[in-house]
């Protein structure tokens, strides 16, 4: 007589051959076990994971279908049925299944952890997050769902509270290296760089294969001015993983910073190589090349633009790179046909408003009028061997060229664009415009002075003099002056024009500058620009040194005297002689600055004076 359902002695059997490996001998048994037991649910849902085990996910689909037709409230089916679907990024589905796995078994850790992923996926973030903390309160010890809530968090612009969960998760489990990545990251985000790399440095050492954690130790390391150690950490990533289109791209960024161009080219062309659609290789590309009409990535990145499905990012980079062709050419309408809309697009992408930028300058003038009585006083601070020197202005005002000339002095550490100052204001901006507050306490500016040295003491230099190039410093002159005292400000001045026209014909790589993509949008920045440095110049009219772009093009040598003596430096002949200095540039000015100094990039703009005519009007108005 037959059995209803199989001997415990069958199914470990063929439980035995899936956990030796023995897949398709497990598949094999148990189809032959399913002739005598058609009924039995057990044997298709071992079934299911076989072919799940093996990629083949719809025949695991459908071996679990089975399984449920036979009994619907098969909890594990459920559940293995929604792992399936999530594979298939069939999410909709999956979701469904982990809900009926929770319905069924209301405690269950995984499943609930699973839905906050499909859900993620979906993006549901906040649902996700419920999911998640559900799984931690049945499971506080469980390190993946730590993990996922982090990440939940970071998607939802919180990175504070995603540093809590994966640190949470490495508490529980050390040895974690997909959560010391997301550790790492989420700082990197912060700000917190050197946290950063040692994260990324922990998830290397623990997994040495785990080419995402290189590359991501690579971008770390560029950000600090690491560029060597970073092309080692991109290298190490192709070794692991050799069609890793996102290292080749940055070990090319790396090597373009260095000024090794030719090298530069290879891996961006490796890139493009690799994954012809790649707008942002094409763009980075584009910025080191000069093109002739019959270039085939002329009609390749033509091509990949016409692709309906393609992400408003690669629209955005390949616009920019199609300008920078057409520029080449000679090619006006087609230069500006692709920079307006690169423009469009980015300023779109941003979701930038200049009512943001308004307010900020309002604060910051409001907290400066009249001066805080802190700043009427003597600020009690100890003094420091590090002396910053602030290169500010515009962006495009010439600020790399002068932290270059002064860079090239012997005394001097060219640190620069650092966004250190940026992240210790933004909160106390913020807080003050959220709170209409109007006043300062000399402890706020004594931790500005704090964090802000310790921050330029992590470079290790020998050099006591280290500049900051990061030209949107300018709206924190009052701030820098009350905490530094001791600090230099280089104010570059520029044409309003060819400032404007250099911002707008560029794809900053930073999503912190929103205005340079729109010509009213710029022309009403700059206006705000000139009337806070009118304002600092008012208040500290002998603290501030202008210097002339182009006065500076034009006396180089009576200019750099002037600008070392108000750093109070000895003269250098190697500050003549900057564009031979080997050190990294990260800006978009990188080119410019290997070069001799030159004269009339300040009137390149008058030959597309024709196309710029609503600019001028703004800025005139």
């Amino acid at each position: 007589m037959t059995t209803v359902s199989p001997t415990q002695t069958e199914i470990n059997s063929v439980i035995a051959l899936y956990s030796n490996g023995q897949v398709q001998e497990a598949l094999d048994a148990i189809d032959t076990l399913t002739k005598d037991y058609p009924n039995e649910p057990l044997l298709y849902n071992i079934s299911g994971v076989c072919y799940k085990a093996i990629g083949q996910l719809d025949a695991a689909v459908k071996s679990f279908e089975k399984a449920l037709a036979i009994k619907p409230d098969y909890i594990e089916v459920n559940y293995n049925l929604g792992l399936t679907f999530q594979e298939l990024a069939q999410l909709d589905d999956a979701v469904k299944c982990y809900e009926k796995a929770v319905a069924l078994k209301p405690d269950y850790a995984e499943a609930h952890n699973n839905l906050g992923v499909t859900l993620k996926e979906l993006g549901q973030l906040e649902d996700a997050v419920k999911c998640y903390e559900k799984a931690l309160t049945l499971k506080p010890d469980y390190t993946e769902a730590h993990n996922n809530l982090g990440n939940a968090f970071k998607e939802l612009d919180q990175p504070a509270a995603a540093v809590k969960f994966y640190e949470k998760a490495l508490a529980i489990n050390p040895d974690y290296a997909e959560a010391h990545t997301n550790l790492g990251n989420a700082f990197k985000e912060l700000g917190r760089l050197e946290d950063a790399v040692k994260s990324y440095e922990k998830a290397v050492a623990l997994k040495p294969d785990y080419a995402e954690a290189h590359y991501n130790l690579g971008n770390a390391l560029m950000e600090l001015g690491q560029e060597n150690d970073a092309i080692m950490s991109y290298e190490s990533a192709i070794d692991i993983k050799p069609d890793y289109g996102g290292a080749h791209n940055n070990l090319g960024n790396a090597l373009k910073e260095l000024g090794q161009l030719d090298d530069a080219a290879k891996y961006y062309e490796k890139t493009l190589t690799l994954h012809p659609d790649y707008a942002e290789a094409h763009h980075n590309l584009s910025t080191i090349k000069k093109y002739t009409a019959r270039d085939p990535q002329i009609t390749q990145m033509q091509s990949i633009l016409s692709n309906g499905d393609l992400s408003q990012s690669d629209r955005i980079h390949l616009c920019f790179a199609l300008a920078k062709v057409y520029e080449d050419l000679g090619k006006q309408d087609e230069l500006f046909k692709f920079l307006h809309e690169g423009n469009r697009l980015r300023k779109q992408e941003l979701n930038y408003s200049l009512d943001m930028d308004q307010i900020t300058h309002s604060v910051v003038k409001k907290l400066f009028s009249p001066s805080p009585s802190v700043v009427e006083k003597s600020l009690s601070y100890e003094t420091s061997t590090i002396r910053p020197v602030f290169i500010v202005g515009m962006t495009r005002s010439g600020t790399s060229l002068v932290e270059k000339i002064i860079a090239s002095h012997h005394a001097v550490h060219g640190a620069g664009e650092l966004n250190t100052l940026n992240n210790l204001m933004d909160p106390i901006v913020q807080d003050h415009s959220n709170n209409d507050k109007n006043n300062l306490s000399e402890k706020s500016f004594l931790s500005i002075r704090q964090q802000y040295l310790d921050s330029l003491s992590r470079f290790n230099v020998p050099e006591k003099v280290i500049t900051d190039k990061m030209p949107m410093n300018f709206r924190w002159i009052g701030f820098i002056l009350t905490a530094f005292p001791e600090a230099k400000i280089v104010h570059l001045k520029r044409d309003a024009m060819a400032i404007c026209w250099s911002n707008y014909k560029l794809l900053f790589s930073s999503r912190g500058l929103g205005f340079p993509y729109n010509m009213d949008d710029l022309a009403g920045f700059y206006g705000l620009y000139t009337e806070l440095m009118a304002f600092w110049h008012q208040l500290y009219s002998d603290k501030i040194y202008d210097i002339c772009y182009e006065d500076l093009t034009t006396n180089q040598v009576e200019e750099t005297r002037k600008l070392l003596e108000y750093c109070e430096l000895d003269w250098d002949a190697n500050c003549l002689e900057f564009h031979t200095s080997k050190r990294a540039i990260k800006t978009a000015s990188s080119l410019q600055v290997r070069q001799k100094m030159y004269q009339g990039s300040s009137e390149a703009w008058k030959k597309h004076e024709a196309y710029l005519q609503p600019l001028i009007k703004a800025l005139s108005s």
